[in-house]
């Protein structure tokens, strides 16, 4: 699988812009604020409709106008896939396959698998368990499509109870239609923590052998999944925290509040860790994600790096520029200073400055 080409206009700061990318790594390097992000936002969106920042679709749009779009090329499987998303200020977006459309958002997981990593991300470990959630639902979206709409259903369960609960404060009586939500809750909520937990399951057979490596065989890492609450218990636990979520108008309990434990032998990584060692934790998980992916589809996901060499040190960048060797990844950075130094082999090079794109070949061609 590879992203062959990407063409944007009216995105963020591209009026028209088109980028072919290499098979291997291609580069975008710049100042810090020139819009190399925004082309690897713009193939995170193609592959999951999302914004890996959270942004709203008008938030996308080019200043000043009301519409932007994404056409990017992707190669899988001997098969190509033109994939065009169109994004209105007011409006949902478009999506089309192959020409074909509207899609929905489920039509289009599972083409494209994209692995993004950003300097964020390695705050994984000592941020909040709202983090490790998104680390699991963002990659498990794109690999099974039945998750992906447990969680949808999950979420709108959720986001309905707690209006309920609300409702409820000034309206006593709305109190018996709250099982209504609660079963839906139940039923989907079941799903979702036997999904993650056989996510995490996964994940952790392949994060220990990778940290052993990061380590020099110093460390032992280990990962589990903390579910907020046994799913066999889920319905008693609900009724029980009926009362406390009438207080507080809030559901407290269900897999939104679900966390994964991090653990360096005996020592949880989260509140004793080390930055070293936390940073190196998220390493090994990014890199187990990368492994994961293609152990479940049979085919390297393209992976996305964002300014995050210069965040780790020698050793851990040589780590992980040997080890995303054979998969497709796409990097941005200020300068060539660590490709060079660890003797990378940069197939594509292309210059960003203020929405402009410029190959480094046609640069030297030109000086």
């Amino acid at each position: 699988m590879i992203i062959k080409s990407i063409e944007l206009q009216n995105f963020r700061n591209y009026e028209n812009m088109h980028i072919d990318f290499d098979k291997g790594t291609t580069i975008l390097y710049g100042d810090n604020a020139q819009g190399k992000t925004n082309i690897l936002e713009a193939c995170y969106v193609s592959g999951t409709t999302k914004s890996h920042k959270k942004s709203r679709d008008k938030e996308m749009i080019r200043f000043g106008q009301d519409e932007g779009h994404i056409r990017t090329i992707v190669e899988k499987l001997g098969s190509e896939y033109q994939i065009d998303i169109h994004i209105k200020k007011n409006k949902s977006k478009n999506i089309a396959i192959n020409k074909i459309g509207p899609k929905k958002a489920s039509d289009l997981f599972g083409i494209l698998n994209i692995i993004f990593f950003s300097p964020e991300d390695l705050n994984i470990i000592k941020n909040g368990p709202a983090e490790r959630r998104n680390f699991i639902d963002a990659e498990l979206c794109q690999l099974d499509k039945i998750y992906l709409s447990d969680l949808v259903n999950y979420n709108k369960a959720l986001s309905q109870r707690n209006k309920l609960l609300k409702d409820m404060y000034n309206n006593p009586s709305l109190k018996d239609t709250l099982q209504i939500w609660d079963m839906q809750l139940i039923n989907y909520g079941k799903k979702v923590i036997a999904r993650r937990n056989e996510f995490v399951q996964e994940l952790n057979d392949i994060v220990y052998d990778i940290h052993k490596k990061i380590s020099g065989g110093k460390e032992e890492l280990y990962i589990k999944y903390e579910p907020n609450i046994d799913d066999i218990f889920f319905e008693d636990e609900l009724i029980r925290a009926r009362e406390k979520d009438y207080r507080f108008q809030s559901t407290s309990v269900g897999p939104h509040r679900d966390d994964i434990k991090i653990s360096i032998g005996d020592i949880d990584v989260r509140k004793y860790g080390s930055q070293g060692q936390q940073r190196s934790c998220a390493l090994s998980l990014k890199l187990s994600e990368i492994k994961l992916v293609e152990n479940t589809i049979n085919d390297k996901p393209i992976l996305l790096l964002d300014d995050v060499l210069s965040e780790l040190d020698k050793n851990r960048q040589n780590y992980l520029l040997q080890a995303i060797n054979d998969t497709q990844t796409i990097i941005t950075c200020t300068g060539l200073d660590e490709f060079v130094e660890n003797r990378f082999n940069l197939n594509k090079i292309y210059q960003v400055n203020d929405g402009h794109i410029k190959d480094l070949e046609d640069i030297n061609e030109s000086e």
